[in-house]
């Protein structure tokens, strides 16, 4: 069963600043070495609600794909860089994913091709985005993002979300955790900011790449804020019942 991990690394200073900088370049090549890490990406995050231009010298973040998930599991407590990460950082959070449905490609490849046989099952549901925008459309793609960010963070349903990317600007990652197939949909698809963009974007051809995966959460290790997200989300509910 092929699995992605989703690693976010919170740091309460900026002094971690320069070590962090090393290590965007310095732990590639331990990372290229771990034959069982079948594809990584070293992120930095934005402000906010993390969907905007702004960076967030705060949280960084390592997306990553495993042939299983014991390899996934392994890897993160095991591997000199995981290891790097959490001894430097205040707080880390550990997502497990199987991919349910992956289209496009990152870096020339789909790094989360699901299994036949994979089904998105009864309980939450990750999106993932990823998108190279064409530089002369990164106007027009961040004239939407105030709208699409306001509306995520009023969104009662979302569970977690996090925006992240490789390179300012210009290559975008948005990672989101649902209660159900079915409001994911309709926040993404309907007649929303978010919906109207993703149009707009097909229409215009802002991307130069872009990939769309669904993912069933194996689990989560870690807090972020203090909490585990999934703990955070039943609080919210108790509190509204």
């Amino acid at each position: 069963m092929a699995v992605a991990t989703l690693s976010l690394f919170r740091f309460e200073s900026t002094s971690h600043l320069p070590w962090i900088i090393s290590q965007m370049i310095l732990a590639r090549k331990p990372l290229h070495d771990e034959n069982r890490l079948r594809f990584f990406k070293l992120c930095g995050s934005g402000t906010g609600e993390g969907f905007t231009p702004k960076p967030n010298v705060h949280v960084w973040a390592i997306m990553s794909a495993f042939a299983n998930e014991d390899d996934a599991r392994s890897v993160i407590h095991e591997s000199p860089v995981w290891q790097n990460w959490r001894k430097h950082s205040d707080e880390q959070l550990f997502i497990h994913l199987e991919p349910t449905s992956s289209r496009g490609s990152w870096g020339g490849r789909n790094p989360f091709i699901p299994e036949p046989d994979a089904e998105p099952g009864t309980g939450p549901v990750v999106a993932l985005t990823r998108a190279s925008i064409k530089p002369h459309m990164a106007t027009r793609f961040w004239s939407r993002v105030p709208d699409i960010s306001e509306k995520v963070g009023t969104d009662p349903n979302l569970i977690f979300k996090i925006g992240i990317g490789e390179i300012p600007l210009f290559h975008q990652v948005t990672f989101s955790i649902w209660p159900d197939v079915k409001t994911m949909s309709q926040f993404a698809r309907g007649d929303t900011p978010h919906g109207r963009a993703i149009r707009a974007a097909r229409e215009q051809g802002w991307f130069t790449e872009e990939l769309y995966a669904r993912f069933r959460l194996l689990g989560i290790e870690g807090t972020w804020l203090g909490k585990n997200p999934l703990d955070a989300r039943k609080d919210l509910e108790r509190e509204a019942a």
